[in-house]
């Protein structure tokens, strides 16, 4: 069997992927702030956008709001999995679900929009919340996350089956000693997994948080796309540059500790 277009075309797929984020990594050191003619290295984007206080402050916010939300999100959406996958078959079980797991397939757009609707609403009934923030993006990236959490959950408890935790009560441990000691470390890949995955998601959201946001409480991703409408500019592409490297850190520190956890 010949291989070799086998290979060119995987050559060309990752070419696609890959090749434009190289260029924009090359080009966050262009000395110019043209960003299609080069004028010789220079770091002088990466230091620019050290003392942009604007860029900084969304990118703390960020952190925050996909901290806390994923937290959220975490505690409730395990609550949802954990009901889905273990008590059976019970009335509502279908709306339950369909609730649960409904942001999956509903464009942000509608989810973003009627957010917005009820935090006015709210804010109109019960004078809460003053006013749109941080708070609601929180809450509205947590409601979102909550379903790819519950969906983790979810799955992981359906594969790994009831087999220990009714030989745990068989046993005659206590409920609760049956959920920490088994329940527990069963789910625990899951929640680290839908835990990162609702932080990834909340860090990269731009509709719903521009609906749900306010003055004052712009995420990075808002504030990038707000300064894309002008034209793209080095000092976004050194921003991607120091996240991709960021990112791509944290994944090979990963692998290398899967792989030398393995060899062991």
């Amino acid at each position: 069997m010949n291989t070799r277009p086998i290979l060119i075309w995987l050559i060309a797929c990752y070419a696609f992927l890959y090749a434009p984020i190289a260029f924009l990594i090359a080009f966050s050191f262009n000395d110019s702030r043209l960003v299609t003619e080069w004028a010789g290295f220079s770091m002088r984007w990466y230091v620019t956008l050290v003392h942009d206080d604007n860029l900084i402050d969304a990118a703390l916010l960020s952190l925050r709001v996909a901290t806390v939300s994923a937290t959220i999100a975490l505690a409730i959406g395990t609550l949802a999995g954990y009901v889905l996958a273990r008590f059976g078959p019970f009335r509502m079980r279908g709306v339950f679900q369909a609730s649960t797991l409904a942001p999956l397939v509903l464009p942000e757009v509608i989810i973003g929009l009627s957010l917005l609707l009820l935090f006015v609403a709210l804010a109109q009934t019960i004078g809460w919340p003053v006013r749109r923030g941080a708070l609601t993006v929180i809450l509205a990236h947590a409601s979102v996350s909550v379903a790819y959490v519950a969906v983790v959950v979810h799955a992981r408890l359906t594969d790994a089956g009831t087999a220990l935790e009714e030989a745990a009560a068989d046993l005659y441990a206590a409920p609760w000693k049956v959920f920490a000691l088994i329940t527990m470390p069963l789910m625990a890949p899951a929640l680290i997994s839908g835990w990162l995955l609702s932080f990834t998601l909340s860090l990269d959201d731009v509709v719903v948080a521009s609906f749900t946001s306010g003055p004052g409480a712009s995420t990075l991703p808002m504030v990038v796309f707000s300064s894309m409408r002008i034209g793209p500019t080095p000092e976004l592409y050194a921003l991607a540059s120091v996240i991709v490297v960021v990112v791509a850190g944290i994944l090979t520190c990963v692998n290398y500790s899967s792989f030398a956890g393995r060899e062991r």
